[in-house]
């Protein structure tokens, strides 16, 4: 299980709290584009189940999952904290997904706080069936320490460069020049564990998020991407 759910983001505790709390901003660190995003993000963070704390440090979404804010030295921190786990729930089995998935988010958002606070970001998601270690299958799995360059190619064909965002157990993030016109875009690739009868071989999803690409090197991305997962590579 992963239970180290919090980054430290370079910024306010309001800059982070409008963050959560205006759903067109949600929609720039949250999930990636789907023509069900908007309704996801009303139905998690907007439902009428939903706590907002007075002081704006703490919000409870529906589901029981908390956000809490603290100032820390360098910006602030944000902790999820995982509601209790309801084993007779449709969604136990998924308990693990749901927290890697916040994992995930979490470091959208601190990329988009501190790298495109005001860009609007255009997403690629791939999901490949289990086989072994997407992260060793697309060469990400000797990256240097976080926070240090790194150049290499991809098996996706992709040469790509940047820092190392996150690394964890089944998860890596790294930022990508390529991946936007001005500064940078964010590549993570999240591995996920075995669930009997429903993914028995276990299976990875990649997110590519992009900013102010033109259309045909969005294309290209989008398309190295999906030859990759059509190849087998990722499987």
């Amino acid at each position: 299980m992963t239970n180290n759910l919090s980054v430290v983001i370079n910024a306010d505790a309001q800059q982070v709290w409008t963050m959560l709390r205006e759903p067109s901003l949600v929609a720039q660190w949250h999930g990636w584009e789907t023509d069900e995003l908007t309704d996801e993000i009303k139905q998690i963070y907007f439902d009428p189940s939903v706590v907002e704390g007075p002081d704006h440090t703490s919000l409870t979404v529906r589901g029981g999952d908390e956000f809490e804010l603290h100032p820390v030295s360098g910006g602030t921190e944000v902790k999820v904290t995982r509601a209790a786990l309801d084993h007779d729930s449709e969604w136990a089995e998924w308990d693990e997904d749901i927290t890697q998935g916040w994992l995930t988010f979490l470091n959208q958002l601190r990329f988009t706080l501190e790298r495109h606070p005001h860009g609007k970001r255009r997403t690629h998601f791939v999901s490949v069936a289990g086989g072994g270690s997407a992260i060793e299958k697309l060469g990400l799995g000797d990256l240097p320490p976080v926070g240090d360059e790194y150049s290499l190619t991809l098996s996706t064909g992709e040469s790509i460069s940047g820092k190392v965002w996150f690394k964890s157990r089944h998860q890596v993030g790294v930022t990508v020049h390529s991946y936007a016109e001005h500064g940078d875009g964010l590549l993570i690739v999240a591995e996920q564990l075995a669930i009997p009868e429903k993914r028995p071989d276990g299976g990875a999803m990649v997110i590519a998020s992009t900013y102010d690409l033109g259309a045909h090197t969005l294309a290209d991305i989008r398309s190295s991407w999906d030859k990759w997962k059509d190849s087998g590579s990722g499987s």
